[in-house]
């Protein structure tokens, strides 16, 4: 072990002993300097720009304090940066003297018009920087902020006026001049031409995205199996083992490659394997990037339907940005995933490391959480950052060659798989209502932004019929459901349970094949029903045997059909349970194993 590597290890030990001031495990990290800590309320706006005078300072220190029980830290430190930065300090550099909020129309108009713009450097082809200006496409935002400044105090001076009352004045700002409206539709289109290019191609990127794993787990598994300073080949490739290694297991993660290049290829499989996963996962969720770095193994829940009794996987995302958790369903290419994230990370005892969990937006530490997104460096258990997770998508997207309509190469951000997500369900006609719940967004108009390619009209005409409609039909079918309906829907449910498996027809509906459940295309068969299939399809083999000796024509049609049906049935078994045997990883815990709790459900 080196010098360092041994200081780090005896540091570890210490923390987690808490011999250093009694201080919790959690807080004692070498990632914990002072510039992660939450700056103190006084020092906002001092530090956004040390040219605001003490009164005004004074003001902006209340009011940011006022406001910081409804926002975070960066939106705090957003608020105040505008404020005391782009606001007072400019009308201070322009118009020396000013200490009051009382701004004349001139003062105003000058500095609406200087923060229209802003002077940037750009660098030219041949290497020179030069100063450009260009228009400053959050003017309105910021407008928006200062006069939500003036309307606070102007409101807080009524409540409290010995407090605010001396610098309430008139908003030089008006409604109208804070509109985005226009900003709102560019980026409208931005997102929905970024969806428009990046839904075509995201199967493309999903085959590289495994390609990489596997190819980096053979080159991994290669060199675990070569001898310290021996040579070897994998996928065309050679490779160098050095002759000796400092790491505590006595196996190298590094290899010279025939360049004498360094390669790491146990961090090259870390990135491939943590790049696909995050693909799945979003492209299976929709949610955000804070919300996938926060799923922990509590996370993963089971339901038990009251009725039935039907076990229901569920994915708990915990509060983000509505500070609203919300379930979703995990269906079974999610579960998969899942489970091969949550048997990387668990530990030699079977359990997930329970880890601290640094929250960038508030600038503190949560409690010590199981997250899934976590992975071993030098002894240490940590959280995967927001870069990581975006290095190894734009790796995937590298070896991808996926161009766009330009030619460039094309990039995708986590939140462009939300896009993606809420555009392919609404779509392939998932409601709207029902998408705005799944994605936990408080408005379905936000919702209605982030699906591209979906057509006003249609929108518009189905709104316009639902009015139709409710116009139309008595009043009394907008009502409460009552006891006896919900278990007359329920039951609808219950009944679909049959000898093969389960009937998959709508609800309220008839059988239209009179039960004739083996011709049914509707019928789900149940894996573990396909011996009593195969005893079927065996049966009416005799049948049709004994109708054709004895000159039954008419059942040798009606037995046929069952008999084909029976067969078809019988090969999409087998051609799911094959999907099933050669997964991409072995030894995947099934849905039983990896749940942390589970709940059940009661009857209304």
């Amino acid at each position: 072990m080196t010098a360092p590597q041994g200081r780090h290890q005896r540091w570890l030990l210490a923390a987690r002993e808490w011999i250093l001031s009694g201080v919790p495990d959690h807080r004692l990290r070498l990632t914990d300097r002072a510039s992660h800590r939450p700056l103190p309320l006084r020092d906002f706006s001092r530090r956004e720009n040390p040219l605001v005078q003490q009164p005004v300072r004074d003001l902006l220190v209340d009011y940011i304090t006022e406001r910081q029980a409804t926002l975070d830290y960066s939106s705090l430190r957003h608020v105040s940066a505008v404020l005391a930065g782009l606001f007072w300090s400019d009308l201070e550099k322009h118009h020396p003297g000013i200490d009051s909020l009382r701004l004349s129309a001139e003062v105003s108009t000058a500095w609406k018009a200087r923060i229209a713009t802003k002077t940037v450097v750009r660098r030219q082809p041949d290497g020179t920087r030069v100063e450009v200006t260009e228009p400053r496409v959050t003017a309105p935002a910021i407008k928006q902020i200062v006069r939500a400044f003036y309307l606070d105090i102007g409101q807080w001076a009524l409540e409290e006026p010995e407090r605010w009352g001396p610098w309430a004045s008139p908003v030089p700002i008006s409604e109208a001049e804070c509109s985005v409206k226009k900003l709102e539709q560019r980026q409208k289109s931005r997102s929905d031409q970024r969806t428009r290019e990046r839904l075509p191609v995201l199967p493309v990127l999903i085959r590289v995205a495994e390609r990489r794993l596997n190819e980096a787990r053979a080159r991994l598994d290669a060199l675990n199996a070569a001898p310290l300073g021996s040579t070897f080949t994998v996928l065309g490739e050679s490779f160098t083992v050095p002759r000796k290694s400092t790491r505590l297991d006595g196996r190298p993660v590094s290899v010279r490659d025939e360049q004498g290049r360094r390669r790491e290829l146990g961090s090259e499989e870390k990135r491939a394997f943590w790049a696909w996963a995050t693909i799945e996962i979003l492209r299976h969720t929709g949610i955000r990037i804070e919300e996938l770095r926060e799923l922990g193994h509590h996370s993963i829940i089971s339901y038990k339907l009251p009725t039935t009794g039907e076990v229901i996987p569920l994915l708990q995302i915990a509060p983000s940005k509505t500070d609203q958790e919300r379930l979703l369903l995990v269906t079974p290419e999610l579960a998969d995933v899942l489970s091969t994230v949550i048997s990387r990370v668990r530990g030699a005892d079977g359990t997930v490391p329970v880890i601290a969990n640094y929250d960038s937006h508030e600038r503190t530490w949560n409690p010590p959480m199981p997250l899934l997104y976590q992975w071993n460096m030098s002894g240490e258990d940590r959280r995967i950052s927001d870069n990581t997770i975006r290095d190894g998508l734009n790796e995937t997207l590298a070896a991808s060659g996926l161009t766009d309509a330009a030619g460039t190469p094309l990039t995708f951000e986590p939140h462009d798989f939300r896009r993606i997500f809420i555009t392919d369900a609404i779509l392939n006609g998932l409601p709207p209502h029902i998408a705005q719940v799944i994605a936990g967004h408080g408005n379905i108009n936000t919702t209605m932004g982030y699906a591209a390619i979906y057509p006003k009209d249609a929108i518009e005409a189905h709104q316009a019929f639902i009015s139709r409609r409710r116009a139309l039909r008595p009043t009394e079918e907008y009502r409460a459901v009552t006891p006896d309906e919900w278990g007359q829907f329920l039951g609808h449910f219950e009944r679909r349970k049959l000898a093969l498996g389960d009937c998959g027809r709508a609800y309220g509906s008839d059988c239209v094949h009179e039960h004739a459940c083996v011709r049914c295309p509707v019928l789900i068969v149940s894996p573990t029903e396909r011996p009593r299939l195969i005893e079927i399809r065996d049966n009416l083999g005799e049948r049709i045997a004994e109708a054709e000796r004895e000159g039954w024509l008419g059942e040798v049609e009606g037995l046929s059909t069952s008999l084909a049906a029976a067969e078809e049935k019988i090969a999409q078994l087998d051609a799911r349970q094959e999907r099933k045997a050669s997964p991409v990883f072995l030894g995947v815990p099934t849905f039983n194993q990896l749940i942390a709790r589970t709940i059940e459900g009661t009857n209304p």
